[in-house]
């Protein structure tokens, strides 16, 4: 239990040092209030936007020894300092309980804060002296036994804003949000976790969305997209590109009733074909995958394999097809491996795994 802090821990990790690593590090960004209330403990907590990681905690124990009490977290550069050495705490009367329960073997006064907040009797103290192997305690008028020192007037809950990062850590994910937690405790703040890890598992694929502005101006007409790929209509299924990197590429595509595909497909129930979906994402990674090429537009895609192809909602007249299509590795010899999504607003209606090959034109 060492000091019912997490300061030597902090010391040890420093001691054996630190390595910073290549990748950059991903955060789950919170974008909606998350809530939690459990009204047996009277506990409260939430999750909001925010830029960076911050903790608020408020505790209220109806104790006039530590009244009502808030601690603060903005940035984690100063847990080391503001949180880390903050100890545990508990009132005289569970010392007691667990005591008379054979508890709390490795507990002593000089690893948790221990609050008297009622009288305590001569005989209850010699017996408080003799489970603790101390010859004799006392407790004046700071109502802490054995009057030790806090480290900072706020001690507990800033212990408290200690055990919520510790507990929110199994969410398994870094965040960005501000968490605002009322009388917080372990088993609540554990089920507080349990709902972020879910809500995040839940909207994860959101996090990598494509956001489309019809106002931004695009890297690709329609008239540019013709010098680089060979379609034309009624075939060529990207209208234009609105984002390009290296690795990744996002084309639009708006979904009209005069789309012939639908005189067909089906009469009064229009649903565009999910392989002309497929291929719309072809004909966008074709752009980047060209677009790679010394040459640019001197290239042809023929696609050879699609994997782990799945349509989850249907694309009908009105929609507006986001679609990023992503390498999986870099090109060798002419093959492109590519993941290729469909958005729909947030919601992805198709996915595929894409193989192509690139030939030049003769």
């Amino acid at each position: 239990i060492i000091d019912g802090s997490s300061e030597p821990f902090v010391e040890i990790i420093e001691e054996a040092g630190l390595e910073e690593q290549d990748a950059a590090k991903s955060w789950y960004s919170i974008d909606n209030n998350i809530t939690h209330y459990d009204e047996k403990k009277r506990v409260e907590m939430m999750a909001m936007p925010s830029l960076e990681y911050k903790v608020t905690t408020l505790i209220d124990f109806n104790s006039p020894v530590l009244g009502t009490q808030h601690a603060g977290l903005k940035s984690m550069k100063d847990f080391k300092t503001e949180i880390a050495p903050c100890r545990t705490f508990c009132f005289l009367h569970e010392l007691e309980m667990l005591l008379e329960n054979n508890l709390i073997k490795g507990g002593d006064i000089n690893n948790a804060i221990v609050v008297v907040d009622k009288k305590v009797t001569d005989d209850e103290m010699h017996r408080l002296a003799k489970a603790f192997g101390r010859e004799n305690m006392e407790v004046k008028s700071g109502g802490y036994l054995n009057n030790l020192d806090l480290r900072f007037p706020n001690e507990p809950a800033r212990h408290k804003l200690l055990d919520v990062i510790g507990d929110l850590a199994l969410i398994g994910y870094p965040i960005k949000g501000h968490i605002i937690a009322s009388r917080p405790g372990h088993s609540t703040n554990v089920d507080f976790a349990r709902k972020i890890k879910q809500y995040i598992r839940k909207n994860k694929h959101l996090k990598n969305t494509p956001v489309y502005d019809p106002t931004q101006q695009p890297i690709f007409t329609s008239q540019q997209i013709e010098k680089t790929l060979p379609h034309r209509y009624p075939f060529l299924l990207v209208d234009k590109i609105i984002e390009l990197t290296n690795t990744y590429i996002v084309g639009i595509k708006n979904v009209t009733f005069n789309e012939p595909f639908f005189v067909g497909h089906f009469p009064g129930n229009p649903i565009m074909p999910g392989v002309l979906q497929v291929e719309a994402l072809a004909q966008t990674g074709g752009i980047l995958a060209i677009n790679a090429m010394a040459g640019g537009g001197q290239y042809d895609t023929y696609f050879l394999k699609i994997d782990n192809c799945k349509f989850k909602a249907k694309v009908v007249p009105g929609d507006t097809m986001v679609m990023k299509m992503e390498l999986l590795n870099p090109i060798r010899r002419g093959i492109v491996e590519m993941r290729g999504t469909v958005f729909v607003g947030n919601k992805v209606v198709t996915e595929a795994d894409l193989m192509a090959q690139l030939v030049k034109r003769t």
